[in-house]
C-alpha cells in the first residue's frame, strides 16, 4: 500500500468515524447485546450449532444433486428454475421475465444486490420499488447497504426524517419513527398493490419439497411473492438444504444470531407458485389484489462463483454462511466504521472477505480485508462455526502474492509457492517483527533511541505507515532468555518439583516486556514448578496477521520441533501472550500434521490459567503475595476471552485478595501491529475510547490497571495516565 493509498484510507475512516460511526456502533451494538441475551437463554445453541454446521457440509458437497432436485421440485409444482452462470446471465433472465412489466417491487437481498438487479431493470425501463424500510430509505439516498441484515444502520431517524422530508414533501413534516414508518408503509403498499412482478432473495431453499423460505421482521418479503401475479425469487445456489426436516434448526439460530431475537416476526414458507391470495393491509374491505390464480413462479440459483469457491478448500466454508451478520455485530471494527469502511462491492463484515473474493475477485476483498484483525470472535458468535479469521488470512496471502511481481521473485529468490518480494515494506516489517526483535535487542539502548529521533519516526510512517503518534517499543539489552540462564536457570530443580515447565518466550516477552517474563518465572517456582526458557522460533502470529502462511507455517513446524521433545519428557508448555496460545490451539492444525497439532494444543496453558490449575490442585497460595484489599481494574485480551481463558485472572486475583473490575469493553483497539498502522491509528484509539471511558470514570480511576495481552498493555498506556502490567506481575514474588 502506497503512502498516498494509506492516506486516502485513513481520511475515509476519519469521515465515516464523523458521519457513520456513532448510528453504526448503536445499532451493531445493540444488535451484538441482545444476541448474547438471546444465546444465555436458549440451552440447545451449541448443540444446533452443530448440526447446521454438519447439514451445511453435506448440502454443499452435494450441491449439484440438490439442484436437480429442486429443479424437479418446482417443475412439479408448475414453476420454473434457471440456474445462472453469472450476474450478467441472471439479469438477463429477470428482464426476460419481466417482459413488459412496468413495475416491480421487491423484499430486501443482499444476492441481488450482488448482481445489481435494480440498475439493470430500470435501464430496461422497469420501475423499481425497494419494500424492506431499511432499503427503502438507501433507495431513496441512492446508497449502499451498510450491513447486511440492517441495511441503513449507519442512518440516524432524524437523518430519515430529513431526507424523507426533502425527497417527498408531506403535508406535515415527519420527525418520530411511527409517522416515518406509517409514511413508507402507505407509500410501499400503493406500490405493492400495482406491481406487476414481485422479486425476494430466500433465506433457506429446501430441495426436496421446492420451498422458499423468507425470514423477515416487517411482513413485506411475503406480500412482494404473493401480491403480483409473477414471483421471482433469487437466491444463491448454497442456500440450497436437502429436506424440509433440515429447516427447523436454521429458523431457530438465524434470528437469534441476526437480532437476538428467539424468532422473527415473520417466517414464510412458500412452495410455489400458489393461488394469488386476497390479503388486506388497513381495510377488510380493501382487496391487496383480485386474481384468477393463475402465477408465475421463477427461482433464479445463483453460481456467480459459487462454484469456483464450492471447489476451492480455503474459500468453500464460505458457502456455509446464513447471511446473519452476527460476525459483524461482533467485531469492533466493524462496529465503528460499519460496512461502507469494513465491507466491499456488496458484502461486509468478517465473511465479506470470503463472498468479495469468491464473487467479485481479491481487488475488491484487497479494499477491506486489513480491518479484520484476527480477533476470532467472529467465529465464537458464527452459528455455522466458520473460521472467518482463516478465510481472512487466506485471501490477504493470496493478494500478497498477486501483488508480486516477476521481478520480486528474480530479486528476492523466491519460488511462486513462497512469501512476496518487498511489494508491501509494511507487512514485510511487522511479519518479522521477530527478527527485528532480536537486533533491537542486540543494538539496546542505541536502536531505541535512533526509533524514537524525529527524522526516523518520519521515515517510519511515510515508507512504513507506522503513524508517529504511536509510542513505540523499547528493547530490552538483557533478554528474557539471557537474564534466565544469567541466574543458572530454574531455582526449583525437577527433582524437587511438583511439576515441570516450558515457559514459551514470545518475541515481546523475551526482547520488551521483559520484567512480566520474569515475574512469571518467580511465580512458577514459587508454587513448586521446574522452569525451563528455551530458545524457541516465535509462534508465527505475526506473519499469519500480515497475510504471509508461508513464513507462519514454517515457523509452526520449527516451533513444534522445538517444543515436541519437552512434550515428551512430560512437560507442560506455559504461554504469556494470548495470541500464541490462539494460534497453537487454531492455526496450527492447518499448518501441522493433526496428531502434532493436537499434542501441543493439549500440553499448552495460558500463564493465568496455569497459576489457576496450581492452585486448584493443591498449590501453596501463600507462597504468592497477598492483594490486601488492593483495587483492580482488569482487562482481557480478546483471544484470552475466545479461548474462554477470562475467568481464571479474575479467580486468581480475588483468591489473593484483590478487587478485582473486569473491563465491560470487548476489546481495546490495538490489535498488534493494527494499532500502529497510519490508515487504521483514528479506529484503533476510537474502539479504544470505551475501554478509556471505563476505566478512567469514578469506580475505576484510582485501581491499578492490568491487561493479560501485549497489545492491550500497549494501548492503555497510551490512552490512560498510569501505567498497566501484566496480571502475573501481581503476583511477583519479588515486587
Amino acid at each position: 500500500m502506497s503512502a498516498e493509498t494509506r492516506r486516502e484510507k485513513a481520511e475515509q475512516i476519519r469521515h465515516l468515524l464523523d458521519t457513520e460511526g456513532e448510528n453504526v456502533r448503536e445499532n451493531a451494538s445493540h444488535f451484538n447485546e441482545n444476541r448474547y441475551d438471546a444465546i444465555d437463554e436458549f440451552d440447545e445453541y451449541e448443540e444446533l450449532r452443530t448440526t447446521v454446521r454438519e447439514i451445511k457440509e453435506d448440502a454443499i458437497e452435494r450441491l449439484p444433486e440438490l439442484v436437480d432436485t429442486v429443479t424437479e421440485s418446482v417443475e412439479a409444482n408448475g414453476g420454473h428454475v434457471y440456474l445462472a452462470e453469472d450476474a450478467t446471465d441472471a439479469n438477463q433472465y429477470i428482464e426476460n421475465v419481466a417482459g413488459d412489466a412496468e413495475t416491480l417491487v421487491k423484499s430486501k437481498s443482499m444476492t441481488t444486490e450482488e448482481i445489481d438487479v435494480n440498475d439493470h431493470l430500470e435501464t430496461a425501463g422497469v420501475d423499481v420499488y425497494e419494500t424492506d424500510l431499511g432499503e427503502f430509505v438507501l433507495q431513496v439516498a441512492d446508497e449502499t447497504p451498510s450491513h447486511i441484515v440492517g441495511p441503513s444502520i449507519h442512518k440516524s431517524r432524524e437523518g430519515i426524517a430529513e431526507l424523507f422530508n426533502e425527497q417527498f414533501d408531506p403535508e406535515e413534516p415527519l420527525e418520530t419513527p411511527e409517522e416515518l414508518t406509517e409514511f413508507a408503509r402507505d407509500y410501499l403498499g400503493e406500490r405493492i398493490r400495482d406491481a406487476d412482478v414481485g422479486m425476494t432473495g430466500a433465506n433457506f431453499v429446501v430441495a426436496d419439497s421446492g420451498t422458499i423460505t423468507l425470514v423477515t421482521n416487517e411482513g413485506n418479503a411475503r406480500k412482494s411473492a404473493v401480491t403480483p401475479d409473477t414471483h421471482v425469487a433469487v437466491a444463491g445456489v448454497e442456500k440450497l438444504i436437502p429436506t424440509l426436516s433440515d429447516l427447523q434448526p436454521f429458523v431457530e439460530l438465524i434470528a437469534r444470531s441476526a437480532t437476538g431475537q428467539p424468532i422473527t416476526q415473520y417466517v414464510t414458507m412458500l412452495s410455489p407458485p400458489v393461488e394469488t391470495p386476497t390479503l388486506e393491509f388497513d381495510e377488510p374491505e380493501t382487496p391487496l389484489s383480485e386474481s384468477d390464480g393463475d402465477r408465475e413462479f421463477h427461482l433464479v440459483l445463483l453460481d456467480n462463483g459459487r462454484t469456483a469457491m464450492r471447489e476451492d478448500d480455503q474459500l468453500r466454508e464460505t458457502l456455509y454462511c446464513i447471511r446473519c451478520g452476527a460476525c459483524a455485530n461482533s467485531c469492533a471494527n466493524f462496529q465503528h466504521v460499519g460496512g461502507h469502511a469494513f465491507g466491499g462491492e456488496t458484502y461486509s463484515g468478517g465473511i465479506a472477505t470470503g463472498w468479495e473474493a469468491g464473487v467479485h475477485g481479491q481487488e475488491s476483498a484487497a479494499e477491506f480485508n486489513d480491518l479484520c484483525t484476527g480477533c476470532s470472535r467472529c467465529v465464537n458468535n458464527c452459528p455455522v462455526k466458520i473460521d472467518i479469521p482463516w478465510i481472512n488470512e487466506v485471501v490477504r496471502d493470496r493478494i500478497n502474492h498477486d501483488e508480486t511481481t516477476e521481478f520480486d521473485f528474480l530479486v528476492e529468490g523466491l519460488t511462486p509457492d513462497e512469501e512476496p518480494g518487498g511489494v508491501d515494506l509494511q507487512k514485510r516489517f511487522f511479519g518479522n517483527y521477530a527478527d527485528l526483535a532480536e537486533v533491537g535487542s542486540a543494538t539496546a539502548p542505541l536502536s531505541n533511541w535512533i526509533a524514537g529521533t524525529a527524522p526516523a519516526r518520519a521515515l517510519m510512517e511515510r515508507v512504513l505507515g507506522i503513524d508517529r503518534r504511536r509510542s513505540l517499543p523499547q528493547f530490552e539489552r538483557e533478554t528474557l532468555r539471557k537474564w534466565f540462564d544469567s541466574r543458572g536457570g530454574s531455582r526449583v530443580s525437577p527433582a524437587d518439583a511438583d511439576r515441570e515447565a516450558v515457559l514459551y518466550p514470545d518475541a515481546y516477552t523475551n526482547h520488551i516486556e521483559v520484567e512480566r517474563g520474569k515475574a512469571a518465572v518467580r511465580v512458577l517456582e514459587a508454587l513448586g514448578v521446574a522452569v525451563e526458557v528455551p530458545d524457541v522460533a516465535s509462534s508465527g502470529r505475526a506473519p499469519l496477521s500480515q497475510g504471509m502462511l508461508a513464513t507462519a507455517e514454517r515457523h509452526a513446524h520449527e516451533v513444534y520441533a522445538d517444543l515436541a521433545e519437552r512434550i515428551d519428557a512430560g512437560r507442560d508448555i506455559v504461554v504469556i501472550e494470548p495470541s500464541d496460545l490462539a494460534i497453537f490451539a487454531g492455526e496450527y492444525e492447518k499448518f501441522l500434521p493433526d496428531r502434532s497439532a493436537e499434542r501441543l494444543d493439549d500440553s499448552s496453558y495460558e500463564i493465568m490459567e496455569y497459576v489457576y490449575g496450581l492452585l486448584e490442585n493443591g498449590g501453596d497460595g501463600e507462597s504468592l503475595p497477598a492483594g490486601d484489599g488492593e483495587r483492580v481494574a482488569y482487562h482481557s485480551h480478546c483471544q484470552q476471552r475466545t479461548l474462554g481463558l477470562e475467568a481464571h485472572t479474575v479467580a486468581v486475583l480475588e483468591d489473593r485478595g484483590y478487587d478485582v473490575l473486569t473491563s465491560e469493553t470487548e476489546c481495546c483497539g490495538m490489535a498488534g501491529s493494527f494499532g500502529y498502522k497510519r490508515e487504521y491509528y483514528e479506529l484503533s484509539m476510537d474502539v479504544g475510547s470505551e475501554l478509556e471511558t471505563q476505566f478512567q470514570d469514578e469506580e475505576a480511576r484510582d485501581r491499578t490497571v492490568v491487561a493479560s495481552g501485549t497489545s492491550c498493555l500497549e494501548q492503555l498506556d497510551s490512552l490512560l495516565e498510569r501505567p498497566s502490567r501484566h496480571p502475573v506481575q501481581l503476583l511477583d514474588p519479588d515486587q
